[in-house]
């Protein structure tokens, strides 16, 4: 008896361990996706370098207790699915949303991101942002528009001074 105990309890761990390294953490209720949309969710899901894990409810519960994201616990009935992401912010709520969009069955329930209990509107929100590389190519773009418009305007200058010398 106590070793199944001993057991729980290092669930729970994982579990509580999971929620503090993770960026950002995902409820859903998968209750209604056949086998192969579950199958093609979880491949998106760790293409991404998201851990994707259902858990029971009662453990998940315990370990939200001990990470003091109690406010989760409403969310915790039903069947349900974590995503934990260590890395990106953005990718489990991105593809999740996405999917959720394409089947109907799957729900998004709860989320934390960077350690805070998000609404389902925050988290839709994050689903919108583009990706780090997305974002990236932005601020490069605004950074190289100073210069770009510069070399233009020089090129512009060159050429009429040559037009106005012929």
């Amino acid at each position: 008896m106590s070793t199944i105990i001993e057991h729980k309890k290092q669930v729970v761990s994982e579990i509580a361990n999971k929620f503090r390294d993770s960026k950002t953490t995902i409820l859903v209720d998968y209750r209604g996706l056949d086998v192969a949309e579950v199958t093609e969710l979880r491949s998106q899901l760790r293409q991404a370098g998201v851990d994707f894990k259902v858990y029971k409810n009662t453990m998940t519960r315990r370990a939200t207790e001990e990470v003091e994201l109690t406010d989760l616990n409403d969310s915790l009935a039903g069947p349900t699915a974590i995503a934990f992401s260590n890395e990106d912010v953005i990718a489990p709520a991105k593809i999740l949303n996405n999917f959720a969009k394409e089947h109907e069955a799957l729900e998004i329930k709860a989320g934390v991101i960077e350690g805070n209990v998000a609404t389902l509107d925050q988290i839709k929100e994050l689903a919108d942002l583009p990706n780090y590389e997305g974002l990236l190519s932005m601020l490069l773009s605004v950074l190289q528009a100073p210069v770009r418009n510069f070399a233009y305007a020089t090129k512009a200058i060159a050429e009429q001074k040559e037009e106005q010398g012929a």
